[in-house]
């Protein structure tokens, strides 16, 4: 395997009102002051790291961070809305115990099948997958061989990092990713790619 590109994978910092439960999606949610000092003890990840590009989910959780970050490694953050988290619809800003209230037949729908089914107004997993891969392979095609930063969601990096172990979408929390939770995935030119660290 040669011609290795290396995408650091981040999810965005820790957000206000994080110790509830609750689907934000399209929400532009702020970060906390925690969740912007997380973002700031990132910087030490990179010292010996030369990142070509970033890019980043056009929600301010994300840009604020890639913005920092990109300052800190001499790059200027993209943003892509195809970066977003799941679009959930009439269930964004619900907490989990509001929607299992309201929602139960529907709440029980989508665990039943995480992968297709979809909360109204909103995508599927399977629609999230297939507007976010495509922009992780041009990343890669544009990039390789360079080392790239990528800072999206926490749905958005368990979709790409399943897809880079070939696993199926059904397992989505199968994997973990806290905030700021830091992955690298090395992407080679004959396809492969190997995950060399998860929610680090």
């Amino acid at each position: 395997m040669t011609g290795r590109t290396r995408v650091y994978l981040i999810r965005h910092g820790e957000v206000e009102g994080a110790d509830t439960r609750r689907y934000n999606g399209h929400a532009d949610v702020g970060l906390s002051e925690f969740g912007i000092a997380q973002y700031q003890s990132l910087k030490g990840r990179f010292d010996d790291v030369r990142i070509s590009a970033c890019y980043c989910s056009d929600l301010t959780r994300c840009v604020i961070g890639a913005e920092m970050l990109g300052t800190h490694l001499g790059v200027t953050p993209v943003k892509n809305s195809n970066l977003r988290e799941l679009n959930i619809g009439i269930w964004e800003r619900m907490t989990w115990t509001e929607l299992m209230e309201k929602y139960p037949v529907e709440w029980q729908a989508r665990l039943d099948d995480i992968v297709n089914y979809r909360v109204p107004q909103g995508e599927s997993l399977q629609d999230m997958n297939d507007r976010v891969m495509p922009v992780i392979k041009d990343i890669v095609q544009r990039h390789q061989g360079e080392d790239v930063l990528v800072v999206a969601h926490g749905g958005v990096n368990r979709v790409i990092l399943l897809n880079a172990i070939g696993a199926p979408l059904s397992s989505l929390f199968n994997i973990e990713q806290s905030y700021c939770g830091f992955n690298i995935i090395d992407y080679y030119a004959d396809g492969k790619a190997v995950v060399k660290l998860v929610n680090g």
